[in-house]
């Protein structure tokens, strides 16, 4: 009893829209059932066989349609009425498929699965209605409809010789997949173009957390621990959010993250910090000033005098001089 509750197909609707894809269900299912014999005119099939046959036709009716031929008993006289009632809807198909067919291009079609699909749903609509559609119709709508700009293509696809639809459509769709192919390859990096780089590539070693020096300059791990930074939150003190008191980062510019110093230190001539931190010892601050005034009166730097000053190496590394403490 469970068979007879399931639908096979969809029923045949009371207006008769669907009556040719219906009737073409009917004919296949009761030829696999044995019954194909109980719809054919003068039948000498049992009373079980055409009881079985009406069961299944009425089971795939519309709900008014079975209202309507509920008296019928014989399934050879329902299947009778019913195209009577509307196998006249081929007058109104077939019109409309000619007219279909007429127009189809596949130039008209966005991919060629689109042109595949009305092709086989305008030539089905036809042969239902009696007009036959060979292969080699198919072929040469097909080849009549290309782009003007792929008629190069089209007589290489010519050439070929195919002799089934299915076999052209089968490299449309091919060569439509690898056209697809390129593009996105195309399209992802143009020509000319070097490649993206990845996302996981590492540009510096000073990037991150860890020990080691940070872009700022401050060693350590975790952030503030360099110069200038914030101090680490203590719950014994009070500082919390000050920046640490660094006297030197007020005396120095940065560039770029680089000390910029001045060109010369005017108290001592030499190079590589400030006037106001320079350490240099008192007295030869005073041999480079003088030396300076010389230099204002005209005398020249390779003059050599007997009565100068000469320097050895240990005027040089003497650090503190009497009377003379380290600048702070």
């Amino acid at each position: 009893m469970s068979n007879l509750t399931k639908q096979e197909f969809a029923p045949l609707n009371i207006s008769g829209k669907n009556y040719l894809s219906w009737k073409l269900d009917v004919e296949m299912h009761l030829e696999s059932m044995g019954l194909g014999d109980t719809i054919i005119e003068n039948n000498i099939t049992t009373n079980q066989d055409r009881a079985k046959a009406m069961i299944f036709l009425r089971h795939h009716l519309d709900e008014g349609l079975k209202m309507e031929y509920l008296i019928i008993k014989n399934p050879y006289e329902l299947w009778k009425n019913l195209k009577e009632r509307f196998d006249h809807l081929k007058l109104v198909v077939l019109p409309k498929a000619r007219y279909d067919w007429l127009h189809l291009r596949l130039q008209d079609f966005k991919t060629v699965n689109e042109y595949n699909s009305a092709m086989f749903r305008i030539t089905s609509q036809l042969k239902l209605c009696g007009e036959n559609i060979t292969d080699a119709d198919m072929l040469e709508k097909t080849f009549s409809t290309f782009h003007v700009s792929n008629v190069l293509l089209q007589q290489q696809y010519r050439e070929k010789g195919f002799k089934k639809y299915s076999e052209l459509i089968a490299c449309l769709l091919l060569a439509e997949q690898n056209n697809e192919l390129l593009m996105k390859n195309h399209e992802s990096r143009p020509t000319g173009s070097s490649p993206f780089p990845e996302a996981n590539a590492t540009y510096s070693s000073n990037t991150g957390q860890g020990r080691g020096r940070s872009r700022k300059g401050g060693r350590g791990r975790g952030h503030g621990r360099g110069r200038g930074g914030y101090m680490p939150y203590n719950s014994n003190d009070g500082n919390r959010g000050k920046k640490r008191a660094n006297p030197q980062k007020r005396d120095h510019n940065y560039n770029e993250g680089k000390k910029v110093y001045e060109e010369k230190c005017y108290r001592c001539g030499m190079e590589g910090h400030w006037s106001r931190t320079c350490r240099t010892a008192e007295h030869l601050v005073d041999l480079y000033q003088a030396s300076l005034k010389n230099k204002n009166k005209g005398v020249e730097t390779n003059f050599v005098d007997d009565d100068m000053i000469h320097l050895d190496v240990a005027d040089f590394l003497l650090e503190h001089p009497e009377g003379v403490q380290e600048a702070p």
